[in-house]
């Protein structure tokens, strides 16, 4: 007996040691191996650098995605940011004794001090406006600590005086009233006066004395110029500005000395031969020299002592051009950068001995960089006591680069920080044919990498034993090779930046496999002002057409407007060649991709232009032969948000044109809803996903009740909210505000269900997929968000719940189903309070749709969180029957959960998200989850576990040992058993 007990007890032991892989969570070695996060600033528009012998050298900026960051000099990392909101916009950056970063932000209405070493706030100033005007920052240079400078800013029209020491505003000054639109603050060391210089009008300059103790007035002067100022105006010295005539052809020099205004006006055409055209003076902050661009030069105008215009020097108009630095000796140094093939030349010189370059260096580029935009300009000193010299450049991609001696020391790919959209390619199929050699290399690294699990496992691994066994696990997961995966893991995302450039992405570890900078989406003679708008999959070959790459059509327009031309590109999704550039054509108002493809396999793309006429892509006689057989099931609707039209469309004969075009086709309405302006506006639309898989239309309910999903592509979601509540939150009273929804069916203008929250505002945020539809909104009346869910089912299909008609084939499942039949329908609803501000809403998708949904939430605290579609069940009750228990029905709460365990970002942030992108992996448990921002952040989910695999770390090797150990006890317990027996029977 003793002997059973014994055998039993080690059986279990063996039995649970061959668990211990699936029951323990995850390790800490085992972090970045399914997730991976990127940071990132955007494009870099100011920049002051820090480089004193205490402490780090840094640089600090602002970017145009609300950045302040400070960065590593010497690597090009990021010590610490801040992401502003949205609207904060950061107008003025500087430095301040050294240890603080003074931000002037949202048009001059917050003033921050920022604590340099580790960011964090020191004190912030809200300075209130109403006033548009531009923002000024004027920092004394002779700060000094524990006295209580004043810090001057100018903004929404006021001028404030703010305490150095705890950024309390001690005095304000409205100028706007007083009609000056300021363009300079002077305050010098030791005056009580503050002189501020501007504009009255268009032909008036103007000087406001103002005591610096109390902001009285003093004293105010204006000079009327004839020939009126253009607005343009740069500073050559604190007390001598030069602008431009009304005409833009005169340049204007406005001297301030000694409370007198002199004015002197010169032609351009004096100074430059061939000067036809306008004149613009250039943004750069340039001592005693200004840079103006006439045609296609930029001239450097010096003004002598005399007050005379001397040329400098001419060069091209694509150059760049950096702020005056102040280097030994209170000279001006000026940073150059001049375009050549593949390469730049980075000149600085003197501005009082132009003729001298103080470095001049070729530096080779990437071209798909494309030119330089900006330049900053440092400089250090050499052992050798010379003044050497650093640059900070921005490139067209956004990207940001650090030069210095002629060579890149780091680059930062800052335009990942500004995706505008996301779409994914599978990888190249991996090759079959592998040498002899390879297999027993990679047998015998394999019993090693598991005899070393092992050991792990029986915890007998010494710490070189570790480091092995995490290179291995890095390695064996194989997420970074370039090609498919049989769970479909790897693949590539795709992005599209604002800069107009594409990504492709790794999902195993994030690195860039290519970047591509469209030439069609970039600035030139035919496209002066390129736009980037989306990107689709164009090409997208299956196993009878492997020769072919994918490929990717990415589209823009060459203006901000509607009527804009268009443009677009293809591009080969694996190696990020431009196959097919053309444009600029006809305007793009709305595309339209079609189920439909080609023998090559390419997707048919419909492109709407501003006269609503249809235009076929590709171009094709295979997909107008295509389109025309289908063309009676083409169907597409549009909204006018500020019309507050809805519109269904068909597409009819070819279009009417002065030019014939076969791949032109007119439009019809089909039907309209037009919503009364008086009471509503469009605020928010959501449609399912094209691709979206749904397993089964049938839902088994608790009773064994039957019922039948509504899954239509053409389902669409539409908020709208009364027009005074289209504000901010708390804008309006509750009996002010209702928010009202519709699921609309596109194809025939049915709205199938409307729901109306009194007492509700926007912003909304919906997901719509299979049959239900889940959105976000603030309810004024609890003052607090709520989520609700709405699920639409078929009732036609009812009568389809008799086991025996189904039996007997008297059903009508495999009836043909028509959009203008008039399904009767009934909906589900639900509201639930939800504690947080939601950024962005998404759902998982798997390949089947067998998987239960998960809800990916991005909330306010630029995380995202995974949340159960059970929660958001609108058959919740608060005491759920067993029956409803067992199906999974969770009881009833007025609120939904926020579980620590349940964020998919764990303790990483997505600083500024914007979107969440899943894509199914071929593995049915498994979504792959891609959030953007000025971060990104990619992970594998399984919302319902890993039931259809095991871990990439499961010891096989002790699996085997467990398998060999009980088949070893199995035999040893029947030879004690026959044993025992045949003592018993000697008995």
């Amino acid at each position: 007996m003793a002997m059973a007990i014994r055998i039993r007890v080690l059986l279990l032991f063996l039995f649970f040691l061959s668990l211990s892989h699936l029951t323990f969570s995850l390790y800490q070695d085992q972090v970045g191996l399914m997730d991976w996060h990127q940071q990132y600033i955007g494009k870099v528009k100011h920049a002051v650098f820090h480089t004193q012998k205490a402490g780090r050298k840094r640089v600090v900026v602002s970017t145009e995605e609300n950045v302040i960051a400070s960065l590593d000099l010497r690597r090009g990392e990021i010590f610490w940011r801040h992401v502003l909101g949205s609207n904060d916009t950061v107008n003025e950056l500087d430095i301040a004794l050294g240890k603080y970063v003074i931000t002037l932000s949202s048009g001059g209405k917050y003033l921050r001090a920022w604590n340099l070493p580790d960011g964090q706030m020191i004190w912030e100033s809200f300075l209130p406006g109403s006033t548009a005007s531009r923002s000024i920052l004027s920092i004394p240079t002779n700060l000094k600590v524990g006295k209580d400078d004043l810090i001057l800013a100018y903004g929404s029209g006021s001028l404030y005086a703010v305490s150095s020491i705890d950024g309390e505003v001690l005095w304000t000054k409205d100028l706007a009233s007083e009609g000056i639109d300021v363009q300079q603050l002077i305050h010098r060391h030791g005056s009580n006066i503050i002189y501020a210089l501007g504009f009255i009008g268009s032909s008036h300059f103007a000087t406001f004395e103002i005591n610096a103790k109390n902001g009285e007035l003093l004293k105010h002067d204006k000079v009327r110029f004839t020939g009126g100022f253009c607005g343009d105006i740069s500073f050559l010295k604190s007390d001598t500005a030069v602008a431009l005539d009304s005409t833009r052809s005169s340049l204007v020099s406005v001297r301030f000395r000694d409370g007198e205004i002199s004015i002197e006006q010169v032609h351009i055409s004096d100074l430059l031969l061939d000067s036809s055209g306008v004149a613009a003076i250039l943004p750069y902050k340039l001592i005693e020299m200004v840079a103006v661009k006439v045609k296609e030069f930029i001239i450097f105008v010096k003004l002598t002592n005399e007050g005379k215009f001397v040329v400098v020097d001419q060069i091209d108009h694509t150059a760049i051009i950096s702020d005056s630095l102040s280097i030994l000796e209170d000279q001006q140094a000026i940073a150059l950068i001049q375009h050549g093939d593949n390469k730049i030349q980075l000149t600085v010189k003197l501005v009082s001995d132009w003729s001298n370059h103080l470095i001049k260096e070729t530096i080779y580029m990437d071209c798909q960089r494309g030119l330089a935009q900006r330049i900053f300009l440092n400089n250090y000193v050499r052992t050798d006591r010379s003044s050497g010299f650093r640059a900070l450049i921005v490139m067209e991609d956004h990207s940001l680069l650090l030069v210095q001696q002629g060579e890149i020391v780091w680059s930062r790919e800052d335009g990942l920080a500004s995706i505008v959209e996301v779409t994914t390619s599978e990888l190249p199929l991996e090759k079959d044919s592998v040498s002899v050699a390879t297999v027993e290399h990679s047998l015998l690294e394999w019993l090693k990498g598991h005899v070393l699990k092992l050991k792990g496992t029986l915890m007998l691994a010494n710490p070189d034993d570790i480091a092995a066994i995490q290179k291995l696990r890095v390695q064996s997961s194989e997420k970074s090779k370039m090609t498919r995966d049989h769970n479909g893991f790897r693949k590539l995302i795709i992005v599209l930046t604002r800069a107009g450039k594409l990504f492709a992405l790794h999902t195993g570890d994030g690195q860039i496999v290519w970047s591509v900078l469209l030439n069609s989406l970039r600035k030139s003679q035919t496209c002066e002002a390129p736009n980037v708008l989306t990107l689709h999959q164009w090409q997208v070959p299956h196993h009878h057409a492997l020769d072919e790459n994918p490929s990717i059509l990415v589209l823009g327009r060459c203006g901000p407007n509607l009527d804009s031309p268009g443009v677009y590109s293809i591009v080969d999704a694996y190696t990020g060649k431009e196959l097919n550039s053309v444009g600029p054509f006809h305007s793009i108002v709305q595309i339209i991709p079609l189920p439909h493809t080609d023998s090559r396999e390419q997707r048919l793309h419909l492109l709407i232009d501003k006269d609503w006429h249809a235009h076929l892509y590709p171009r094709s006689p295979e997909a107008l032969a295509i389109f025309q057989r289908e063309v009676g099931n083409i169907y597409w609707y549009s909204v006018e948000a500020d019309n507050g039209i809805l519109r269904g469309h068909a597409a009819k004969e070819n279009c009417i044109l002065q030019l014939p075009d076969e791949y032109c086709f007119g439009t019809r309405n089909l039907w309209s809803i037009v919503f009364p302006s008086e009471s509503e506006r469009i605020i928010a639309t959501a449609t399912r996903k094209l691709n979206e898989a749904v397993h089964t239309q049938a839902k088994v309910v608790a009773d064994q009740d039957v019922m039948y999903k509504y899954i239509s592509k053409n389902l669409l979601f539409i908020a709208t909210v009364a027009p005074q509540a289209a504000g901010d939150i708390g804008s309006v009273t509750p009996d002010e505000s209702w928010l009202v929804v519709y699921l609309v069916d596109t194809i025939t203008g049915r709205i199938l269900h409307r729901m109306t929250h009194y007492g509700s505002q926007g912003p909304v945020h919906a997901v719509v997929s299979e049959n239900w539809v889940v959105y976000h909104y603030f309810n004024l009346r609890a003052h607090r968000y709520e989520m609700s869910v709405i699920e639409i089912y078929d009732q036609s299909r009812a009568d389809n719940k008799d086991v025996l008609k189904l039996v007997l084939g008297k059903h009508n499942l495999t009836s043909a189903i028509s959009a203008y039949t008039r399904t009767e329908v009934v909906t589900k609803q639900q509201s639930y309070f939800f504690s947080h501000s939601v950024k962005a809403i998404s759902t998982t998708s798997t390949a089947k749709g067998i998987t239960s949904k998960q809800l990916l939430i991005g909330t306010v605290g630029d995380q995202v969180l995974a949340l159960d579609k059970r929660f958001l069940d609108p058959r919740r009750t608060l005491n759920p029957t067993q029956a409803e228990k067992e199906e999974g029905i969770i009881p009833l709460t007025d609120s939904l959960p926020i579980i620590p365990q349940s964020y998919v970002t764990h303790a990483l942030k997505v600083e500024g998200l914007r979107g969440i992108v899943t894509v199914p992996a071929k593995l049915e448990s498994t979504t792959l989850v891609f959030a953007h921002g000025v971060d990104l952040f990619f992970t594998r989910l399984a919302p319902s576990k890993t039931y259809d695999s095991l871990t990439e770390d499961f010891s096989y090797a002790l699996l085997l040992i467990t398998i060999v150990a009980l088949v070893v006890a199995i035999f040893v317990t029947w030879i004690l058993s026959e044993r025992k027996e045949l003592q018993e029977k000697w008995r």
